[in-house]
């Protein structure tokens, strides 16, 4: 498969992940008829759009779609540091993409005031759906990321679970919503807290550092563990 192709997958991918889950959130959580999807809704969102895109571009790219994973599978051994940046930087441009898109969208309604949207950017301390401080997001964004990154590498393991690895990847990540919206309004993924940022700016500009270091901690964690654990059943399959 040509490097190019594989790059386009991962921006064309996480674009998707962006605008599924971050539309899901702007769009649809809350409506002025009160048929809004809720905080369920907008995390179910969030895991069929990995769960969907796994399988679309999975066999291209291996359907990382977040640059914590990408910096995940480098670390356990799994994918080159070599491709690391291009990756990421192909996951950054699908999600500003999707960003930017869902603003257009959201904005051509009556009903949408931007002065009171967060674009569903990611925040703490005063910035967090429900006040929860720095080291609190910190630490949620972390051991959240840890936890699915590490999923990630075990569901794709062996190549005799590849096709049901989706199904885990994208449940994991609809479980991560439901228990951190409240705290963060869920990153896990830098490239998909860049996009929403760089359209509130402002405060979302000043604490998205934070989206970028606690994922990247967690990923380096179980890169670094999950080698060990799966040692002597690991077959470095990709998502599907």
């Amino acid at each position: 498969m040509s490097f190019p192709k594989k790059l386009f997958a991962e921006g064309f991918g996480t674009f998707w992940l962006t605008f599924g889950g971050c539309g899901a959130a702007i769009l649809a959580a809350s409506v002025p008829d009160g048929a809004g999807i809720g905080l369920t809704g907008v995390s179910l969102a969030f895991g069929l759009t990995v769960l969907t895109m796994a399988y679309a571009v999975g066999p291209v790219s291996g359907a990382h779609l977040n640059p914590a994973v990408t910096i995940g599978m480098a670390t356990a051994g799994r994918f080159s540091w070599s491709q690391v940046f291009p990756y990421i930087a192909a996951q950054v441009v699908g999600a500003i993409g999707a960003a930017w898109l869902l603003s257009v969208i959201a904005t051509g309604s009556p009903d949408f005031d931007p002065a009171h949207s967060t674009f569903a950017a990611n925040g703490f301390a005063e910035h967090s759906p429900r006040g929860y401080s720095l080291l609190a997001c910190f630490v949620c964004e972390t051991v959240m990321t840890f936890f699915f990154v590490a999923i990630v590498l075990g569901a794709t393991s062996k190549r005799e679970g590849a096709r049901t690895a989706p199904l885990a990847i994208g449940l994991a990540l609809t479980l991560i919503h439901l228990v951190s919206i409240p705290v963060t309004n869920t990153s896990v993924n830098p490239a998909r807290s860049t996009g929403p940022a760089l359209l509130m700016q402002g405060w979302a500009i000043d604490q998205l550092w934070m989206f970028w270091a606690a994922p990247i901690l967690g990923a380096v964690i179980a890169g670094l563990l999950m080698p060990w654990l799966l040692r002597g059943h690991a077959d470095a399959g990709a998502i599907v």
